[in-house]
């Protein structure tokens, strides 16, 4: 039964943190147990434990009328991606010195998903593929600390990658640097790795400042 009650609560978080961000829950926005409770069709119990855990993501505030939706700030997109331009290519690196070639493989199997999707200018699909490549490398440089670092900015930055990769040029461009990082991580090529993660980063970030819904969040 607590197992059942804690998943119950892990699919709430997930689902809260993805709304929140994606922006179907505005900031400022009050959000009540009994409120979600009614919308989700579950009991209060795993909606406050979800609730907790937004807030100490610092997504959400406690209020006296219920909590307060956060969300993310033009400051916390340019912190994050600070973050990841600093430390992102280094996890390409030990990815090209760490990975066996048979784990390398999971690596070109998002590329050439990436590929299709691509083609179809699919954007909604071309976001999961985008994180499933990133989250591969992470798997990849073998080191649980460069992975918990790594993956919750990744995921709060999804409403903008999702929006630049609706550029059909963005979402050519991206497909490009992914295989020219694939292809330096198979040959194991640490420095050419690192590289590259560092301008791919940088070209993200830059395709999200550059789009009028950064310009205009507050």
């Amino acid at each position: 039964m607590e197992h059942k009650m804690i998943s119950i609560a892990d699919q709430i978080f997930e689902n809260l943190e993805h709304d929140i961000l994606i922006g179907k829950y505005e900031r400022d926005e009050i959000l009540t147990e009994m409120r979600l409770s009614e919308q989700l069709g579950v009991s209060r119990t795993p909606i406050r434990e979800a609730l907790r855990r937004l807030e100490a993501e610092h997504i959400i505030e406690n209020t006296s009328k219920g909590v307060r939706v956060i969300g993310i700030s033009q400051n916390d997109i340019a912190d994050m991606c600070e973050i990841r331009l600093r430390i992102e290519g280094l996890a390409s690196r030990w990815a090209a010195e760490r990975a066996k070639d048979t784990e390398i493989v999971h690596l070109k199997e998002a590329v050439d998903l990436q590929e299709f999707y691509t083609q179809k200018e699919d954007a909604e699909n071309l976001k999961n593929v985008d994180t499933r490549f990133h989250q591969c490398i992470y798997m990849l440089c073998d080191s649980t600390s460069m992975k918990d670092t790594l993956e919750p900015l990744h995921r709060k930055l999804q409403k903008y990658r999702r929006v630049s990769l609706g550029s059909h040029e963005r979402a050519v461009r991206s497909l490009m640097e992914h295989k020219a990082i694939y292809e330096a991580i198979a040959r194991h090529d640490g420095n050419e790795a690192e590289k590259l993660t560092v301008e791919h980063v940088q070209n993200a970030y830059n395709a999200i400042l550059n789009h009028s819904e950064f310009q205009t969040h507050q």
